[in-house]
């Protein structure tokens, strides 16, 4: 499908960034692509930037400047998700992600957290830890694909086909 003949409904993976700097900003670096905006939809007013990154098309907005926490976070995921009905995978990605602090926990900057509600405790189910993380990547891309897959990330998440 050519880039200008997508629509709304082909996006599946919705992006959603607390701080427009250094948030935002890491974000579109890691699109392949950038997409052509489509029109707004009525009483959206998030504002997305389009892309591909690898197979999958992504919808990145940004929470409104000065806002932050739960109810502008879930503001921004429902009007993107009346928008783009068929986002498969939301992903809150930034320094800290929405992460509570938990004493069994140690999460520190470069940690990867993956999160599904009524997994575990229902508020964090598992981490990698920057160094095991840093570890499987350089060494082991196999390697790395099962660990995510161990670690709660869906299959269609983890296809590195880049």
């Amino acid at each position: 499908m050519s880039v200008s003949s997508l629509a709304h409904h082909d996006y599946t993976v919705g992006w959603i960034c607390a701080l427009p700097n250094p948030e935002l900003v890491a974000a579109l670096f890691m699109l392949d692509i950038e997409h052509p905006r489509l029109p707004r939809k009525q009483a959206d007013t998030n504002n997305y930037t389009l892309g591909q990154i690898g197979q999958h098309n992504v919808a990145i907005a940004c929470l409104p400047q000065g806002e932050y926490g739960l109810s502008s976070a879930t503001n921004v995921a429902s009007q993107m998700r009346m928008s783009f009905p068929n986002i498969q995978f939301g992903l809150m990605v930034g320094i800290a992600g929405g992460v509570p602090s938990l004493p069994d926990h140690d999460i520190r900057l470069g940690d990867v957290v993956v999160s599904k509600p009524g997994i575990g405790n229902g508020v964090l189910s598992s981490m990698i830890t920057a160094k095991l993380w840093k570890a499987m990547s350089s060494n082991q891309p196999v390697g790395l694909m099962h660990l995510l897959q161990l670690y709660g990330v869906p299959l269609v998440l983890c296809k590195l086909d880049r």
